[in-house]
This record gives structure tokens, C-alpha cells and sequence, in this order.
């Protein structure tokens, strides 16, 4: 199992660089953001990190998909490949209907028809191919003259037909709010056994686990409402997000850690919420 940092909510654009040497030198195998509303552009975020070098994974997860065409987001991804010179993962997903529709006016129609058309363009075009699509939802006839660069492609799924998009236009899925269990019965096994599965944990080194979940289930409490997640937390018989968190001593992060990988996570994005250096090498440490 390799291990990534989330640094989306821990950082500005001047610390981006700082975030990713810091990784590089802990040792970690990827350094993620993601597109959360009203904050930065996850992909503009990773740029600003500057020549990176292939010592270490560049990812989104996620880049929502309505806001921006297929065409634009595989360009993006591209530029920001080849300007950092970092294996990028473009993790991708429709993102939820109360972003989409409520906050930005657009239709949030067929998530899983809209992705397979959007991979279907963006795959062709970060392969270095002349994409002619006529769909539903696009009607695309270009290619790129962005320098080819290595960009591979991530899901946001965590429903049937989603992971059926996953398992036949990409690298894998990305996850947030799960269990190893849902790892381990759903995604794994809906997926060839050559992708990866990335889960994001939000995780602590603490004295006090019972407030730490506390907080979480307050703040995060419009998760609980989007279908997506409320379908994955109802089937794991979980109450809220804050049920998902790993929190605890090193020696019981280390347990679930491991609860994790054995349960066919290949990659577990770390989101430390107290105690990173602690977090991570508890992470570290379990993977090795």
C-alpha cells in the first residue's frame, strides 16, 4: 500500500512547494488536493508546486466534472504534467447535485452517462489521440499539441454503475468516507485486479477521540444528506462521516491502517487532523 498526504485544507499557493518537498523528504508516495467549494483549483494548486521531478506522485481527487469540459480539464492536465515533471493522476467525479445544480446552475443529469463520455474524450486526449466523440453530452473532434506527458486517470465511484465506468475507462477509484469493509466487499471486487482503489481517511494521533468525532460530525455534517454518501454510509451501518474517521494511538491507527491495506486499498490518502508527522509515520510504517 502506498501513502499520500491530502494537503488541500493545510495549505495557500506559496506552500504548495513547501507541502510537496516536505512529502518528498518524509518519504511519502503521492501528494494530493482536491476542488472544495469555494477554494482553490486543485490542479492550478499542484502547478504552483514547480518542477517536482518523478521522486514523487502528483493527484486530484477530485476535479469535478460539469463545471469543465473534457477538453479543458485533459489540457490542464497535461500542462500541469509537464510543468511540474510529475506522474499526475487526474482523479475525476460529477461531484454531488447541490454543488452542481444549487451553487453553479448546471444540470446534474445521468452522473454515470456524463462520466463515460467525459473519460472516454479525456482518455483519448492525455493518450496523445485525435478524439472524434458525437454523444449525448459531448460532440468533440480534436487532439492536443500538449507535450505528451504521464497522466493517468481516477473515478470518484462508489455505486454500481459507477465502478462499471471505473473498471472500463480508468486506473481505479477514488473514495472518501468508507471503511475497510466497503473496500474490501464492494470496491475491490468491482474493480480488474490491476487498478487501484485510493482511499482518503481523515485521521489523528489523540487523547480524546470521542470530541475529535464530535467536531467532524458537526462540520462535516452535509455529508450525511448527499445520496452518494448516505448510500455508502447506510450500507456500512454508519451514522455520519465522522464514523469513518482513524483516530486514536499510534497503535490503533496502525490496526486500522493495516485493516485497510489488507482489505485491497492500494493507495490511503492521509488527511491528518492532529499530529501529522505522528500520522504519517504511523502510515509509513504499516506500509512498509
Amino acid at each position: 500500500m502506498r501513502i499520500g498526504r491530502n494537503i488541500t485544507l493545510a495549505t495557500t499557493p506559496d506552500r504548495v512547494a513547501d507541502e510537496v518537498a516536505a512529502a518528498i523528504r518524509d518519504g511519502l508516495d503521492s501528494v494530493w488536493t482536491n476542488q472544495m467549494p469555494g477554494l482553490w483549483d486543485p490542479l492550478v494548486l499542484l502547478a504552483a508546486a514547480g518542477r517536482v521531478g518523478p521522486t514523487v506522485e502528483l493527484g486530484t481527487a477530485i476535479v469535478p466534472t460539469y463545471p469543465r469540459h473534457p477538453v479543458v480539464a485533459a489540457t490542464e492536465a497535461l500542462t500541469v504534467a509537464a510543468a511540474t515533471g510529475a506522474p499526475l493522476t487526474l482523479g475525476l467525479g460529477p461531484s454531488h447535485a447541490w454543488s452542481i445544480t444549487d451553487q453553479l446552475g448546471l444540470p446534474y443529469a445521468s452522473p454515470a452517462a456524463h462520466s463515460r463520455e467525459y473519460l472516454e474524450i479525456v482518455g483519448g486526449l492525455v493518450r496523445g489521440e485525435h478524439v472524434q466523440h458525437r454523444g449525448r453530452f459531448f460532440t468533440v473532434d480534436t487532439e492536443l499539441s500538449v507535450p505528451a506527458a504521464p497522466v493517468s486517470l481516477l473515478l470518484s465511484a462508489l455505486g454500481p454503475r459507477m465502478l462499471e465506468v471505473a473498471r472500463d475507462l480508468t486506473d481505479g477509484t477514488v473514495a472518501v468516507w468508507v471503511r475497510p469493509e466497503l473496500v474490501g466487499e464492494v470496491l475491490r471486487p468491482a474493480l480488474r485486479d490491476d487498478q487501484r482503489v485510493v482511499v482518503q481517511v481523515l485521521a489523528a494521533v489523540t487523547t480524546d477521540p470521542d470530541g475529535l468525532r464530535e467536531r467532524i460530525a458537526r462540520d462535516y455534517a452535509a455529508v450525511e444528506s448527499m445520496p452518494a454518501y448516505r448510500a455508502v454510509l447506510d450500507r456500512a451501518g454508519l451514522q455520519g462521516p465522522a464514523d469513518t474517521l482513524v483516530v486514536g494511538t499510534e497503535e490503533e491507527l496502525a490496526r486500522e491502517f493495516a485493516r485497510f491495506a489488507d482489505a485491497g486499498t492500494t493507495d490511503l490518502l492521509v488527511a491528518p487532523l492532529e499530529e501529522p508527522q505522528r500520522v504519517l509515520d504511523v502510515a509509513r510504517a504499516v506500509a512498509a
